[in-house]
């Protein structure tokens, strides 16, 4: 399967409560913060819902 890059490239500062806990959920803490995820439904899903935040890249 692959895996997704997934980097917070945008302050959560002032962003709605929902976007703050899918941000967190997709293991993201800080700006600039980098994790690497299966790429499941479920991801993509949260991916999609924030991705005005993200910079995504298949490895």
């Amino acid at each position: 399967m692959a895996k997704l890059k997934i980097t917070l490239i945008k302050s959560l500062i002032g962003r709605p409560e929902d976007q703050r806990v899918t941000v967190r959920t997709l293991g993201l803490t800080k700006k600039n913060s980098l994790v690497i995820q299966e790429d499941t439904p479920q991801v993509r899903g949260a991916i999609n819902k924030v991705n005005h935040l993200l910079k995504v890249e298949e490895v």
